[in-house]
């Protein structure tokens, strides 16, 4: 009885201290991420906000840098910003977040990071994932150039999807994007998957 409470309680706390998860469903095939809770506190509690509030469901990937003779494996690819349409739009979002990048992890291939300006301190909801050991991505100093991009998880299950979007056709095409005012302004992007990719539901599974 000792043994079998004392288990019981073990597994709560495992529980309580594992990383949560999210699965991104994308119109590629599911996505799990764990998040570095430790790590990257304040990007993971962003990140969860989001999540929660279905701020990435119907929004596309909407940057593919794939394989390329210098990068076998391809550069990133980038999410969470854009709702799906003709043309995507970029959509509202919360205040910016104070970068992470200073927390050891490296933009390694699988792992997620956040999407920024060049202002350090600029993410909000777009996010990336790496598709292959970026090191200039990673910190280097405070400095505007070298805080780098924080990274704040990693693919658990689904790394074959996210190499299959590495993989599609992709090409310029019109946007509405945040111009200097509050209103969307038109733009056209690089990079954006001719046939778009979705992200149709975020949710949480652990």
């Amino acid at each position: 009885m000792i043994f079998a409470t004392f288990a019981a309680g073990a597994a709560t706390g495992q529980a309580q201290d594992a990383n949560p998860r999210v699965a991104l469903e994308t119109s590629k095939g599911t996505v799990v991420v764990e998040l570095f809770q430790k790590e990257a506190p304040k990007t993971v509690e962003n990140f969860l906000q989001y999540v929660d509030a279905g701020h990435y469901n119907n929004t596309v990937f909407h940057r593919v840098i794939g394989p390329n003779p210098q990068q076998p494996q391809g550069f990133m690819i980038q999410g969470g910003g854009f709702a799906a349409g003709q043309p995507i739009q970029e959509k509202e979002t919360r205040a910016s977040i104070k970068n992470e990048a200073d927390n050891g992890l490296k933009n390694e291939r699988g792992t997620l990071a956040m999407a920024r300006t060049p202002d350090p301190d600029s993410a909000s909801a777009q996010f990336f994932i790496n598709l292959s050991d970026n090191d200039f991505l990673n910190h280097r100093g405070k400095t505007q150039q070298g805080w780098g991009y924080a990274v704040f998880g990693k693919v658990v299950e689904g790394m074959d999807v996210v190499d299959q979007i590495a993989r599609v056709e992709t090409g310029r095409a019109p946007a509405m994007a945040k111009g200097r005012g509050a209103q969307l302004e038109r733009a056209t992007f690089d990079d954006v998957p001719v046939e778009p990719v979705l992200i149709q539901t975020a949710r949480r599974v652990q």
